[in-house]
């Protein structure tokens, strides 16, 4: 089922991607039963999990360079039975990409600075009618994804939209609005 309650996660310190964006995401990325799928950024492994939920034979590859957050990815693949098709790579992106297999879908979170570099070898691994779906807090990394895709415009069709979620809060007798942060979610597909 997609949308796992944000709370169900092991989270520590570790970023994650929350509930609304993560439906978002994967929805964009239309992963197929056999699909095999990059998380890169992976964090808590949050959008890992809902990707091993719908790869059921496929192969989801988490992509994290943080020791915490490799060991929340790990666990939380245990907590929801999916570790079997979840393979944990820790490495800092690109770096630890270069020998996986070629990928139906691509789920970029965290670029640690190294869009440009990812995006490059993901060019290199992404299958015909493949799909990215990059999630950014700032308009900076989005600026750069943007640059990138349009630099590639004959290989890649993209869109972008701006999320942004409120949730109500009680304050006294009366529910008041607090804002999440906008999150941009760029979706290319591979001509």
């Amino acid at each position: 089922m997609l949308g796992i309650s944000d709370e169900e996660f092991l989270r520590g310190d570790v970023p994650m991607t929350k509930r609304e964006v993560r439906i978002v995401t994967i929805a964009d990325a239309r992963i197929a039963e056999d699909a095999v799928v990059y998380d890169v950024g992976a964090g808590t492994g949050s959008l890992t999990i809902e990707a091993a939920q719908q790869a059921v034979r496929g192969r989801v590859y988490a992509i994290e360079r943080k020791k915490e957050a490799v060991a929340l990815i790990r666990a939380n693949a245990e907590r929801f039975d999916v570790s079997e098709r979840v393979t944990v790579v820790a490495a800092e992106a690109p770096d630890g990409m270069a020998d996986l297999p070629p990928c139906d879908a691509a789920l970029v979170g965290g670029s640690g600075s190294h869009l440009a570099e990812i995006l490059d070898l993901m060019d290199t691994k992404l299958k015909d009618g493949g799909r990215i779906v990059l999630n950014f807090i700032t308009v900076q990394t989005l600026a750069a994804a943007l640059a990138w895709l349009s630099a590639h415009k004959d290989g890649y069709a993209y869109e972008t939209v701006q999320l942004q979620v409120n949730r109500l809060r009680h304050v006294g007798p009366y529910d008041m609005a607090q804002a999440e942060n906008p999150i941009y979610i760029v979706t290319a597909t591979r001509r």
